[in-house]
Order: C-alpha cells, then structure tokens, then sequence
C-alpha cells in the first residue's frame, strides 16, 4: 500500500475518530501492527487553531512515519490554508474529511454533508492538492442517503483533482453507524479509479478483514470503533491475513499492562485532571467484556486522581485472576475427583 511517496509496512490503517485517535491511542495502534493512523480532525477556522484542543492535535512528538492528519471545512480556501498550517506542523499526509456524519459537522455543509455539493467537493479538493506537496487523501462515505449514492461521482472528481488516496465508508451519511455496512459500493469505487481505495465500515474481526478485501479488492483496510479497547485488533488481522490462522487472544495480564501503559501516556499527554477524564472512556472500552465491568466502569469513573485510577486497574485485573485462578482449581478438582471415582 503507498500514498504519495510512502510505502506503508502493511494495509491496516487506524480511522480517525474524534475524542478518540489522539497522539497516545494513534502510537498505541501502530504499535499494534497499524501502518498508519489519522489524527483527529483540525478545523479550517483558523480562529480555533490556537485553543488548547487544536494545540494537542497539532502534537506529533514521537510519532512514527508518515504522519496523516485529517482536517476538515466548507470554504477551499480556508482548507487549503488549514494543508498548509498542519504540513507546517508535522502533517506528511492531509487527509479530508468528508466522511464524517455528525450534526455539529453536517449542519455547517461540513463531513459528509459536502457529499451534497459536488463542485463544492472539487473546488476544496483542488484548492488543497496545489496548496501543499504532501500528499492529499479524501475520506467519504457511499452518499449522502440511499437514493443518493453519489460515492463513483466524487471518486473520479477526487481523482481528477490530484487526490493521493480514497477511504470509503460503507454507509450513507443519513445511515450514521445504524444497520451493517455495504461493500458493493466500494468495489464500484475500486474498480472505477487508479489510485488506492481504503474500505471501512464494521470491520471487527480477522475473518471479516478477509471477507470485505476478497469483495471490494480494495488496496487497504481503515478501522475505526472496533479498536476502541482492542488496539491488538491490528496485529490479529495482520497475522491473519499472512497466515491464515488466528492469533490467540491476549491475556488478562497482557491487556492489563497495555491498558496501564495506554493510561499512563493519556495522564502525562494531557495532565491528571484532564487526562483522568480522558481516559474513562478507553478503561470501559479495554474492560467491558470482562465479568464485573459495569460496577468497576461506576467506581473508577467516581475517582479524580491519576494514582487512584490506576490503582482500581491493578484491582479489577487482580481480581479477573483470582477468579480465574479458582475457576481452574475448581475444574480441576472435579477432574480428579471423577479420575478417582472411575
């Protein structure tokens, strides 16, 4: 897989998702086995682009190469002014937002709302791709509603306009996240264009990492909510896809210890009392799965301070392997029991 000039190590890319792909969970991912990961996306108003938000999206410190940052507006040249200040920042890839369906975004012709306006789509994909070198990517959904599936249209415009690369996301902007994704549409993308399509939507799993490439033939994989609390998510389909085998799931030890380091890095990026709030969210999403998730999730989102934080993790992990820990004694005392008694 190559945009531009960068070859990527694989065909795993980490979505952006606002409040979530920040600088700790975007190197967690390319730890991960991710060949890439997009920022958050930067507004075009440039009013904004010295709030203490803005300032830690624009924080690239230690990321590995390239580094793709997603921006997002209504107006070319304000976007490509926005190309032009994150290239200035670190951005090796400008990614453009026309994906994303959320009101605060679509109800200012933003995300994919621009999906509407075609010339619109041209003119700030033009005016981005001449006002940088870096290469420019575009993210988009199928259409804008059902009826309108316009995803083919914007595709041969995005590619006439210099784009570097195309992710498409198998749903409608009026769909949000709701039913399953379609794939149909991203193999009409695929088979229509020549420069690299990304498919993305409901990818959660190695055997359905294998099952959307296999039907869209696309270059490349983005996932998104799937690697909320599953950053692993990347390496597995990776191996899969090699291998053809599935990689056993990490331990409860192994989970605790990426959740500690992932909370750890979350407190020092945006200091304790913001961090702490941060990272509620992920300590649910690394947990859920696990017996007692609901009334830890309640407990640890009650404590403010770091340390208490992560010393509730060291707690419930403790007790996951207690638990596990009797459970096997258990069986194995009913195995030799039966031995015995036959």
């Amino acid at each position: 897989m190559q945009i531009g000039p960068y070859k990527l190590a694989n065909n795993l890319i980490a979505a952006p998702m606002a409040g979530v792909t920040d600088r700790p969970f975007r190197m967690l991912c390319r730890e991960m086995g991710a060949a890439l990961a997009v920022s958050e996306m930067v507004t075009s108003q440039q009013q904004l682009w010295h709030t203490d938000k803005t300032r830690l999206r624009l924080d690239h410190s230690g990321e590995d190469e390239p580094v793709s940052v997603q921006i997002a507006g209504t107006e070319p040249l304000q976007m490509a002014q926005a190309a032009q200040f994150n290239v200035a920042h670190g951005a090796q890839i400008i990614d453009i937002n026309m994906g994303c369906p959320a009101k605060k975004v679509c109800n200012v012709a933003a995300g994919s709302a621009l999906m509407k306006d075609e010339k619109r789509v041209a003119a700030i994909l033009q005016a981005t791709v001449e006002a940088v070198d870096a290469p420019v990517t575009l993210k988009m959904r199928t259409g804008w509603d059902r009826q309108n599936r316009n995803a083919l249209t914007i595709a041969r415009i995005a590619e006439d306009c210099g784009v570097a690369a195309l992710t498409v996301h198998g749903r409608t902007r009026e769909d949000k996240y709701a039913g399953e994704a379609e794939y149909d549409t991203i193999a009409a993308v695929k088979s229509s264009v020549r420069i690299p399509v990304i498919a993305n939507g409901d990818i959660d799993s190695p055997q359905k990492a294998r099952e959307v490439l296999a039907h869209t033939q696309a270059d490349a994989l983005m996932i998104g909510r799937a690697a909320q609390g599953r950053p692993w998510i990347f390496r597995e389909i990776h191996h899969f896809l090699q291998t053809g085998r599935p990689l056993p799931p990490p331990t409860a030890d192994e989970i605790k210890s990426i959740l500690l380091r992932h909370i750890k890095n979350l407190h020092n990026f945006y200091g304790e009392h913001k961090g702490v709030r941060i990272a509620r969210k992920h300590i649910g999403w690394y947990c859920n799965q696990h017996a007692g998730a609901r009334i830890f999730r309640h407990t640890v989102n009650q404590v403010e301070q770091a340390q208490q934080q992560l010393d509730l993790i060291e707690d419930f992990f403790q007790r996951l392997e207690t638990d596990a820990l009797r459970s096997d004694m258990e069986i194995t005392g009913q195995t030799f029991k039966g031995g015995m008694a036959a």
